[in-house]
């Protein structure tokens, strides 16, 4: 399951969004291969902005962490080389994937990920029975704990690193998919809840 390499991210921010002149603050990157986590990149970024105080008693993200970390044009480039060709996965993906882009953007560059997975809009469709799908109600429900402090970047994607695992583990052994691919989710991602069994006992049936 899980058999080719995807990378859950997550980015800290100053706000909801890059058009509003909103920055990341801090990125984790976690690469998920065979199942396991084998690979991470994780920074605090200086983007030169103020950070909110709301922000920093949500995240304990400070101005003064921010001040001294590695400026955006060191951070991003090497995210983007670290994310490279593989696909890209995160909780509330249009959230990070456009800060990504932003992010990008400004330093004249592109991401080149191979198509990207929403992990909240999958657990929806996988588990529809669950209560919520925020991200620390959802990995209480799966018996997935925080090793870290939630609302920071690495704790964050490390939890829906976890979530992605544990259904990639919940399609092999409910519908006998043994290569659970990013194609796949992505597939997934995009059907209503009540037609997602439906299409993974066809792709079950299509792989034997």
């Amino acid at each position: 399951m899980l058999t080719k390499p995807i990378v859950m991210l997550d980015f800290e921010t100053t706000g909801l969004s890059p058009d509003m002149g909103d920055r990341i603050t801090e990125v984790a990157a976690l690469r998920i291969a065979d199942g396991v986590i084998v690979e991470r990149y994780v920074s605090l970024v200086n983007c030169g902005v103020r950070v909110p105080s709301f922000i920093t008693s949500l995240t304990g993200i400070t101005q003064q962490m921010v001040d001294t970390a590695p400026p955006a044009h060191e951070v991003v480039p090497r995210l983007l080389d670290f994310i490279g060709a593989d696909a890209l996965a995160a909780h509330n993906a249009s959230f990070d994937e456009k800060f990504l882009r932003a992010e990008s953007t400004r330093l004249g560059m592109a991401p080149m990920h191979a198509g990207t997975v929403c992990s909240l809009k999958l657990s929806r469709r996988v588990y529809p029975q669950l209560y919520s799908y925020k991200l620390g109600n959802l990995g209480s429900q799966l018996g997935i704990p925080f090793r870290g402090t939630a609302h920071r970047a690495e704790a964050d994607a490390e939890v829906a690193a976890e979530v992605l695992l544990h259904i990639g583990r919940h399609l092999a052994s409910s519908y006998g998919i043994a290569a659970v691919e990013p194609a796949l989710l992505m597939s997934v991602n995009k059907l209503a809840a009540a037609k997602v069994a439906a299409f993974l006992r066809k792709q079950s049936a299509t792989a034997q």
